[in-house]
């Protein structure tokens, strides 16, 4: 069912309520900062963000499934999941750089439908909800036009994150990018703020592997709905069944050259 405008202000003040648990911590983190058995960080701001998310999930959506980095998954009864990553960037966030990002989005039957990119600390928001125009707090942005691949700027968090088998795709695709300028590399750092970037013009590429669903899915109707495209490395769309190679793009006409630039890495596992 369409996106209503219940479900939006409930998305907004997920986004306050996390910004409200997150501000307080910044840059005063002290040594609270601890490692997963994945060896990524957690701080006591990701769980409190993310409880008190779903304390309003709780009361406002009890039927809806949750999804999210730190407490799992709450099974639901409408077909409706939530799914919430209280901080995307958390390395960065424990060195105090903000350019992390809560992230919340809708998705409905596996397809997301609306997205919030919420950067607590800068006070910037972008909205993305499925058939509306992406908003940065509260002004309509588009993606960039980009006449080739080649010139292009390309961002990811780090290759360090990838698959071994998939640096060598995402090499290739970095030297499209470069055009035979080996200095010209890509912008490294930013999580899910590069999505935003992307959305507002700042970007024109954004290519990472390995991301869960609390990772890409508010970033679906984010990029889309500034007239973006994101897929997979194959160039399928990204639904909760996806495997985590992300590619977002903000000229949908180099979906295509990007994602052949990717398949010239060889030796990469299959995608999609």
């Amino acid at each position: 069912m369409p996106v209503s405008v219940s479900d939006i202000a409930l998305a907004l003040r997920l986004a306050d309520a996390a910004g409200a648990a997150i501000r307080p911590w910044f840059r005063r983190l002290g040594d609270s900062v601890e490692l997963k058995a994945d060896a990524s960080p957690v701080t006591a701001a990701d769980r409190e963000a993310e409880a008190a998310m779903r304390r309003l999930l709780d009361a406002e959506a009890p039927g809806d499934g949750v999804i999210g980095e730190e407490y799992g998954e709450k099974p639901g009864i409408t077909g409706r999941q939530w799914v919430l990553d209280p901080i995307d960037g958390t390395h960065s966030f424990t060195v105090g750089r903000a350019i992390f990002g809560t992230l919340v989005a809708l998705v409905e039957d596996g397809w997301p439908v609306l997205g919030i990119i919420d950067q607590p600390v800068q006070r910037e928001r972008w909205l993305g909800v499925t058939g509306r125009a992406t908003t940065l707090n509260g002004v309509a942005i588009r993606t960039r036009p980009c006449r080739a691949l080649a010139g292009a700027t390309i961002a990811t968090t780090s290759p360090h994150l990838f698959e071994d088998a998939d640096v060598p795709r995402f090499l290739a695709l970095v030297g499209a990018v470069s055009g035979g300028r080996p200095r010209q590399g890509p912008v490294y750092g930013g999580d899910c703020y590069n999505y935003g970037l992307l959305a507002a013009a700042h970007l024109d590429l954004v290519c990472e592997s390995g991301l869960k669903l609390y990772d890409f899915a508010a970033l679906v109707p984010v990029v889309e709905g500034a007239g973006g495209r994101m897929c997979d490395w194959s160039g399928e769309p990204l639904t909760a069944d996806s495997a985590g190679d992300v590619l977002a793009v903000g000229d949908p006409a180099r979906v295509d050259d990007a994602v052949e630039a990717l398949a010239g890495g060889g030796g990469g596992h299959e995608h999609g």
